[in-house]
């Protein structure tokens, strides 16, 4: 298994940070790492989408967790391996919230795919988090 976890602390709320994440269509507006996104339904467990990296090939994904306000976890089946990533939002004692982002690759293949595919799957979790807190601060 391959892991990696980036969050920042943000004076936003969940509830304002949740609507930016539940509205998938509006992703690309503060994600650069997305150029293009087309969702095959409503942001619910089981729908899928597909994003386009700019300059990159369209890579298919499937929401398999959602806990409203809390946390999504999107899933990327390659067949020898996955790539699952988990959006969480830990409200903080002293107001605030703390945005988690956690990629995970597993699978027969984790070893060998992880150290390479994971490192550019999460390259741009500081520029996308901070992004996502600008908006959501304004």
């Amino acid at each position: 298994m391959w892991e990696y976890e980036y969050s920042v602390e943000t004076t936003a709320t969940p509830e304002t940070l949740w609507g930016y994440w539940s509205d998938m269509a509006a992703w690309p507006r503060w994600n650069h790492g997305i150029e293009r996104i087309d969702i095959d339904g409503p942001f619910a467990v089981g729908t899928t989408f597909t994003m386009t990296p700019p300059g990159d090939e369209p890579i298919r994904m499937r929401l398999v967790e959602i806990e409203p306000g809390e946390l999504f976890t999107d899933e990327m089946d390659a067949g020898d391996f996955v790539v699952r990533t988990v959006h969480r939002l830990e409200p903080l004692t002293h107001g605030g919230t703390r945005v988690v982002y956690r990629t995970e690759i597993t699978g027969p293949a984790a070893d060998q795919v992880g150290p390479e595919l994971g490192p550019a799957i999460t390259a741009d979790f500081p520029d996308v988090l901070a992004a996502l807190v600008k908006l959501a601060e304004a």
